[in-house]
């Protein structure tokens, strides 16, 4: 399996995103927020708030893999919405 696809269509990514769904009811991901660390920022954020960001989003290919989420806080989700964490990185210099 590859770890990106470049040719998502709908029901692809609906896939994808029931992935992601069974993925947060596991119990490495329920380890992985009981850190309370936003991967993004490195805040302290209390597990319960944390979401799962998509390194490489569905959108552009990611997989709803366990290397390729991360715990995010609403506001770096938000605000890194669907581009790559270097295109991020570039954006905030704006």
């Amino acid at each position: 399996m590859k770890p990106f696809a470049f040719d998502l269509d709908g029901s692809d990514i609906k896939l994808e995103r029931r992935k992601a769904r069974e993925l947060r009811l596991s119990q490495w991901w329920k380890r992985r927020c009981s850190k309370g660390i936003c991967y993004y920022c490195g805040q302290p954020i209390p597990p319960k708030e944390l979401t799962m960001d998509h390194i490489v989003p569905v959108s552009r290919g990611g997989r709803s893999t366990k290397g390729n989420v991360v715990p995010s806080c609403k506001d770096c989700n938000n605000k890194k919405k669907q581009l790559l964490p270097i295109e991020w990185v570039l954006n905030q210099g704006n």
